[in-house]
């Protein structure tokens, strides 16, 4: 098996009487695709906030590349290579592309607040921006306001931000939430592309997107881990089915195998 990089250890969240995370037990593996579901109040975003350190766990600890990291702030968990994407877009409205991704480049070059003359002088970070521009179809719209873009650009650079701050593991919080269906196939095809060697969580509703994504599954349930596996296996969990449905398997068969239609079929469809 490949070399665990992200390890969340019986995480425990509580908010006065109310227990938000449940012995949480997680791992990310190098080059993961994994994906992290559940109906609305399942404790997702406590979990993710966990994780980069937003929140600080009752109980339990959290390892990154063989490091306790528990205790870490955000900013010292970026720098180690743990980046989060969010659910509503963090941007710079009155930046464009070019700017907001010279500025993120250039510190991660140790270029700090030279990033404005880094811009014209630097060719790294003029090469690395052409680089990102591109992977994320954001060339056409490099020199436009951010505030201007529409929804699925301002999808696709908040991606791109992650990726300049060259992570090891990746963090991908609801990517295609809000995204008109139009502009959806662009963010989609990008996810898909994304580099092989970057471990990615990936918490999402669309479950078109988290089927043809995931290679592994998690399903939380108010605030502890019901089950994981394939997209095969969470498919056809009728306890996942019933959590979704709120009732038991059914009479439905499934094509084996077909783990986004056996979903589909049955309209398990996260709602929050």
């Amino acid at each position: 098996m490949s070399k665990t990089v992200l390890s969340a250890q019986g995480l425990v969240m509580q908010f006065g009487g109310i227990t938000a995370t449940n012995n949480v037990t997680l791992d990310l593996h190098q080059g993961a695709r994994h994906a992290l579901i559940g109906p609305n109040g399942a404790g997702k975003t406590t979990l993710i906030n966990l994780l980069t350190g937003v929140l600080q766990p009752s109980s339990g600890k959290i390892v990154l590349d063989g490091e306790d990291i528990t205790t870490l702030a955000p900013h010292q968990r970026v720098r180690r290579g743990m980046v989060r994407t969010f659910q509503i877009n963090q941007l710079f409205d009155t930046l464009t592309p070019l700017e907001t991704l010279a500025m993120v480049v250039s510190q991660q070059q140790g270029l700090g607040g030279k990033w404005w003359r880094a811009l014209g002088s630097s060719a790294k970070v003029t090469e690395r921006c052409e680089q990102l521009l591109e992977q994320f179809h954001l060339t056409a719209v490099m020199a436009q306001e951010t505030r201007v873009l529409a929804y699925g650009k301002r999808r696709l650079l908040e991606i791109a931000i992650a990726l300049a701050c060259e992570p090891r593991v990746l963090l991908l919080d609801e990517p295609v939430a809000g995204v008109p269906a139009g502009e959806r196939e662009e963010l989609l095809q990008t996810v898909a592309a994304l580099p092989a060697d970057v471990s990615i969580l990936l918490i999402e509703h669309d479950m078109d997107l988290v089927f043809s994504f995931a290679k592994r599954m998690t399903v939380l349930v108010n605030g502890a881990v019901l089950t994981e596996g394939d997209p095969d296996a969470i498919a056809n969990d009728p306890r996942v089915k019933a959590v979704y449905l709120g009732h038991g398997d059914g009479d439905v068969a499934h094509p084996e195998g077909d783990a986004a239609h056996a979903v589909a079929s049955v309209g398990v469809e996260s709602n929050g």
